[in-house]
């Protein structure tokens, strides 16, 4: 397969980003719009698309305060072009943009079944007492103001 890549660090189209993102079965629990995903995206302190022959084949992103904490989320590359270093190759781009902002604290979302890819790269899992915890339950009404 020709891998001649170009790393853009800008917001890829809507629908080709929906797309990609479709790829991995996440938005089966998420239920986002290509709309809703585009606006999430472009929150990211920093994101990065890559393409190869003009077709979005891969991105990451980064969502910071941009001076403690940052965590590395929607790292993807289309089933068909996984195992050529793509994957690779952003978290190492977005690791170097979060160590040149000389961010304190980085963490990472990481997919069912991908932690050996991430521990290649420097992450670990956290201890099962460390800090950090997903939000579950639902957060019931908002108090009215008096």
């Amino acid at each position: 397969m020709g891998m001649e890549l170009e790393y853009r660090e800008s917001l890829p189209d809507a629908q080709a980003y929906f797309a990609l993102f479709d790829s991995t079965g996440w938005n089966r629990e998420y239920g986002l719009t290509p709309e809703e995903l585009r606006e999430a995206a472009g929150r990211s302190w920093f994101l990065l698309a890559v393409y190869r022959q003009g077709r979005l084949v891969g991105t990451g992103r980064v969502v910071s305060d941009g001076v403690l904490h940052a965590l590395i989320v929607d790292v993807i590359v289309l089933p068909e072009c996984q195992g050529a270093g793509i994957g690779t190759q952003i978290m190492t781009r977005l690791i170097e943009r979060c160590r040149a902002a000389r961010i304190r604290d980085l963490q990472l979302f990481c997919a069912r079944g991908k932690s050996p890819f991430y521990r290649r790269l420097g992450f670990a899992e956290r201890p099962a007492g460390a800090p950090g915890m997903d939000f579950k339950g639902s957060p019931g009404p908002v108090a009215e103001a008096s």
